[in-house]
C-alpha cells in the first residue's frame, strides 16, 4: 500500500505543484484569483514556503479546474497531473472503421505491439490468412474496380503482419469454418474451387507459422465473444462494425485478456487439433 505523505510534505508538495501548474498555464496569482473567484491574498498565503496549512477544499478544487490538472495531483496523491476527464478521454477512443483490408489504425496498432502477444477474435476469417481470390470475392462488392489495386496496396502490410515478431492467438467460433466449407451464410456463392484453395492455404500457413500463430475454435453455443483484438498489455480494441472502440487502461485490458483466455481454455479444437479438422472439412467440400 502506498504511504500517504505527511501534512508538512503534502503542503510542500501542494505549493510546488501549484506553482508549476501556474507556470505551465502561464497564469499569474492575480489571474488565477480572478478565475476561481477568490482574493489574491488567499493564493499568496497558499504559496508561502512554510507551515502545514492548506487552502480549503473548494479553493484547491477550483485551482485544479482552472489550471487543467487534478486536485489529487496538486495534493501529491497522484503522479498524473491530468484531470479525471482527461484520463478517461486518453484511455478510450472511438474511431471510424472503414471497409478496408488493413486500414491505418489497424496497421499502426500492430506496429505498436510488435513483439507482444496479439490475441484476436475476428469477425470472419482474418484477412491476413486469406488467399487473394477470397479477398477479391469478399471486397469486390465494396471496392468495385479498385479491388485488385487495394489488395496489391495492402499486400506488404498483410505480409508484415504475418511475419511480425509477435505471437498471434486467434479464437474463432466453430461455425465460421463450417459455414465457410459448406459455402453457407456469409460465404454463400463462394465457388468450390476457392473454398478448397483457401483451406489448403490455411493448412500451409498453419504449418509454416505454428507455434507463433495458433488458431483455436470455440463452441458459440457455450461461449460468445464480440470481435476484439488485444495488443499485448498496450490496448484492447472492440470492432462495432462501423467503428473501433479502443481501451488503453490496464483494468479493461486485463478483463478482455481474461475473457480471451477463457475462450482458449474451453476451445473445442486446439491449435494442434486444427489441421486434422481442416482436412475433414476439406473432404466434405470435395
Amino acid at each position: 500500500m502506498r504511504e500517504l505523505p505527511s501534512r508538512i510534505d503534502r503542503a510542500a508538495q501542494f505549493r510546488l505543484r501549484l506553482s508549476q501548474a501556474m507556470t505551465d498555464a502561464d497564469s499569474t496569482q492575480s489571474g488565477l484569483a480572478r478565475a476561481i473567484g477568490t482574493d489574491r491574498s488567499t493564493l499568496s498565503q497558499a504559496l508561502k514556503d512554510d507551515g502545514t496549512r492548506l487552502p480549503s477544499a473548494h479553493v484547491i478544487a477550483a485551482c485544479a479546474s482552472a489550471l487543467g490538472v487534478s486536485a489529487d495531483w496538486l495534493l501529491g496523491l497522484s503522479d498524473r497531473p491530468e484531470s479525471a476527464a482527461a484520463l478517461v478521454s486518453a484511455s478510450l477512443s472511438l474511431t471510424e472503421a472503414p471497409r478496408a483490408l488493413v486500414d491505418e489504425h489497424i496497421f499502426a496498432w500492430h506496429q505498436e505491439a510488435a513483439g507482444y502477444k496479439i490475441r484476436h477474435v475476428p469477425v470472419a476469417l482474418p484477412d491476413m490468412l486469406k488467399t487473394q481470390r477470397l479477398l477479391e470475392w469478399e471486397y469486390s462488392p465494396h471496392l468495385g474496380r479498385t479491388t485488385t489495386q487495394a489488395i496489391n496496396a495492402s499486400a506488404d502490410r498483410l505480409n508484415w503482419m504475418r511475419n511480425a515478431q509477435s505471437d498471434y492467438e486467434i479464437a474463432m467460433p466453430m461455425f465460421e469454418l463450417q459455414s465457410f466449407a459448406a459455402g453457407t451464410g456469409y460465404y454463400r456463392g463462394l465457388p468450390v474451387a476457392q473454398r478448397l484453395e483457401q483451406i489448403d492455404h490455411l493448412l500451409h500457413l498453419i504449418d509454416q507459422l505454428y507455434p507463433r500463430m495458433r488458431i483455436y475454435l470455440f463452441d458459440a453455443r457455450k461461449l460468445y465473444s464480440a470481435p476484439i483484438t488485444i495488443f499485448g498489455p498496450l490496448l484492447s480494441v472492440f470492432y462495432t462494425g462501423g467503428h473501433y472502440m479502443a481501451f488503453r487502461d490496464r483494468e479493461r485490458i486485463e478483463i478482455m485478456t481474461h475473457h480471451f483466455d477463457e475462450l482458449i481454455r474451453q476451445a473445442s479444437f486446439t491449435a494442434r487439433d486444427l489441421p486434422e479438422h481442416l482436412h475433414i472439412l476439406r473432404a466434405q467440400i470435395a
